[in-house]
């Protein structure tokens, strides 16, 4: 949530990035960077003893934890189109817009409900963060994100491999940074198809409707309800590039979640901004 003091500027920076077709920068204004060698300490961190005994009890502990917490925010979601997974029987990658530090919760629950264990793609420098958030974030199947050539290409895609291989799904959010209560989606970035097609999985697209309710969260925000849109399960084609495929995969997960917006809230999609582009906002 952000708070008066920062809720117009995060706003303004919205508005600024979206009118000038920056998607993917951060417009949070305090949100935490890392060095590369500070990223870099943390992932060969979370590498050493992600196998370790020790790992493997906290991640119990977080995911009974996350779980809980799925079912507390989950009270008031609706799920739409979830009988479109009927044909995924392993392993695969998931899109969805990103808005919210939560916004990944009617993800866990769609996945609960179809039996699959949900892990989440997240950058570095979250796992850095403090308290339960942070302790969230190194053990309820979070897999790090570090922008190394090696990293992407070898350790991280033999993390998804072995997801894929339990028949789990990974979640990674292609517009990359968190842009707060955004309705709109932003035009996804190449490379979750990439790895979609280098592994052989399918990409499960989702766009997540906001919906401003009656109830107050506080003075500047009503409360917002979720709804999640399974829109479509996006194939690679075996005759085709990993590169060919990325670009083709994302036009086509681009078309479903900018068709899902148009449907839900009745405009055509374009980033001139207005103040109902954030969801719940009571003025600007």
């Amino acid at each position: 949530m952000i708070f008066k003091d920062k809720r117009d500027e995060v706003i303004e920076n919205i508005k600024k990035s979206a009118e000038s077709g920056n998607f993917y920068v951060t417009v949070e204004p305090d949100d935490p960077t890392l060095s590369p060698e500070e990223q870099k300490k943390i992932v060969d961190e979370y590498l050493r003893r992600r196998k370790s005994v020790s790992f493997r009890a906290k991640k119990l502990c977080a995911r009974a934890l996350a779980s809980a917490l799925t079912k507390i925010l989950s009270e008031n979601t609706e799920i739409i189109g979830i009988e479109k997974l009927d044909s995924i029987s392993g392993g695969a990658l998931m899109t969805s817009n990103h808005f919210s530090p939560d916004d990944s919760t009617p993800l866990r629950l769609m996945a609960r409900r179809i039996g699959k264990r949900i892990n989440t793609v997240a950058k570095a420098s979250n796992l850095a963060m403090p308290g339960v958030i942070g302790f969230l974030m190194n053990y309820a199947d979070i897999i790090p994100l570090y922008d190394n050539p090696h990293y992407m290409s070898r350790d991280l895609m033999s993390i998804l491999d072995e997801c894929f291989e339990k028949g789990e799904i990974v979640l990674v959010y292609p517009e990359q940074e968190m842009w707060f209560n955004y309705r709109k989606p932003r035009p996804p970035q190449r490379g979750v198809y990439y790895m979609a097609s280098k592994a052989r999985v399918p990409v499960i697209s989702c766009f997540v409707e906001l919906r401003d309710l009656d109830e107050m969260e506080n003075t500047s925000f009503h409360k917002v309800k979720y709804i999640l849109h399974v829109l479509d399960v996006i194939y690679p084609d075996s005759s085709k590039s990993a590169h060919i495929n990325s670009i083709e995969m994302a036009n086509r997960d681009y078309m479903l979640k900018k068709q899902a917006y148009e449907a839900a809230y009745s405009k055509p999609l374009a980033y001139t901004f207005y103040s109902e582009d954030i969801a719940g906002l009571v003025e600007f």
